[in-house]
């Protein structure tokens, strides 16, 4: 089975998260179900439907993330040795040649991804683009709506 990169903090955020759904959310969820069968007739009883839907969906996501942990790659940037260059874990700020608008992503494993905290994922065209390349380079991604230009402007390794 192929490893997928992930960063350090994205595989602790998934520890953490997989602490919580077994320590708190599943006892939370086995006690939840025991208080409802207490009620009677099961066939009518919501609150026993309703817990077992929720204990279904939290063992699918236990499954989910034990997974993705055990074929994680987990990679720590501030161990690396890139020389400047563009690498997964890496923030870059680029700028948008265009538009003149600075932006900052840190590139991650695909499971962690969000772009809603600039978090991208290593196999995205940006981040496919940016690896490899140093301060100062100007690169072309290409996008549904055209070829954008950037140039990056800062590579972290934090």
């Amino acid at each position: 089975m192929n490893k997928h990169p992930m960063t350090k903090e994205g595989a602790e955020a998934l520890q953490a998260e997989l602490n919580k759904l077994k320590k708190e959310d599943r006892p939370r969820i086995t006690e939840a179900i025991a208080e409802a069968r207490e009620h009677g007739d099961l066939k009518e009883n919501a609150e026993y439907h309703a817990a077992r839907e929720q204990q279904g969906l939290v063992e699918a996501r236990i499954k989910q993330i034990e997974a993705t942990l055990s074929n994680a790659q987990i990679i720590d940037v501030t161990k690396l040795n890139p020389n400047g260059k563009v690498v997964f874990g890496a923030t870059v700020t680029v700028l948008n040649i265009d538009t003149d608008e600075e932006v900052s992503y840190k590139i991650v494993g695909h499971e962690e991804s969000d772009i809603s905290a600039n978090k991208i994922s290593v196999n995205s065209p940006i981040a496919r683009a940016l690896i490899g390349k140093g301060e100062g380079e100007e690169i072309v991604v290409a996008a549904p709506s055209g070829n954008i230009d950037y140039e990056i402007i800062e590579v972290q390794y934090i």
